[in-house]
């Protein structure tokens, strides 16, 4: 739709880079302002924020690899700068995000769950720009449709693949209007009386969900390595979806509400 955001003369910025910066910065002042509320240190917070966008984008690549079957033909072409430019899989950026978190959390005295609670909308938010970028990008598209609402990409300038001059499910907007809910749904949870991971909970919940439903619509190279109708990302979405029910429906923990400090110790 609309790869470039600005171009001046040799020089152009790419909308998709610009909304995952934007994204990101949303998403990291979001977790501050709701550190500082509950009593945590910001600069720890913030600090995290940026180890995990790190980790996230080596992790995103590196499923990204995993799963095409090119780089295992042509392993050399894992260092090109095709490798480099690309956003990778979220699942795979969220996961290793997950776990660098987990032990980033537990190094620095934070709680693991309340820490994790505060991130939540500011994920969902940030994740839902970060769709837009891939929609004016032209990646992650959807399978051919005739519905009402189809996109059609006529933009030669995209070398993302995506099928021109045809009508397609905006699978990267109703991802967008699906995170930007489930930013509203975390929200109000974070802004009422909850327990401690009950919100990052709900997330994974929502999220989960979402994603396993677009899968049915997107049109991709995906593995299905269990057979059946599922493609390994709706079963990824689903254990997410899993770990979500867990967390929400959890007993133990202290409660938490939007004036109240957190525990000192990592739950």
């Amino acid at each position: 739709m609309f790869p470039h955001l600005l171009t001046l003369g040799s020089f152009s910025l790419p909308s998709y880079g610009a909304l995952v910066a934007l994204a990101f910065l949303v998403a990291l002042a979001m977790a501050s302002k709701f550190a500082s509320q509950r009593g945590m240190k910001s600069e720890t917070v913030v600090n995290l924020g940026v180890y995990c966008a790190l980790a996230g984008m080596a992790g995103a690549k590196l499923l990204m690899i995993a799963m095409d079957p090119l780089y295992r033909e042509h392993p050399s072409e894992i260092f090109s700068l095709a490798v480099l430019q690309s956003a990778g899989i979220f699942f795979g950026g969220f996961i290793a995000s997950l776990l660098f978190a987990f032990f980033y959390m537990r190094q620095q005295g934070l709680p693991v769950l309340a820490t994790s609670d505060i991130f939540a909308p500011g994920v969902a938010l940030g994740h839902g720009i970060g769709r837009i970028g891939c929609f004016a990008a032209g990646c992650c598209w959807g399978r051919q449709t005739t519905l009402p609402w189809a996109v059609t990409f006529t933009s030669t300038a995209t070398t993302t693949g995506v099928p021109l001059n045809v009508p397609l499910h905006p699978t990267q907007l109703y991802e967008a209007m699906g995170e930007a809910f489930i930013c509203l749904a975390l929200l109000a949870m974070l802004r009422g009386k909850h327990r401690a991971g009950q919100v990052i909970g709900m997330y994974l919940l929502l999220y989960g969900l979402l994603r396993f439903a677009v899968e049915f619509v997107r049109d991709h190279d995906a593995s299905n390595p269990f057979g059946g109708p599922f493609v390994l990302e709706q079963w990824i979405a689903l254990a997410l979806a899993a770990g979500g029910v867990w967390l929400f429906a959890r007993r133990g923990g202290e409660w938490s509400g939007p004036a109240s400090a957190p525990a000192g110790t990592a739950s």
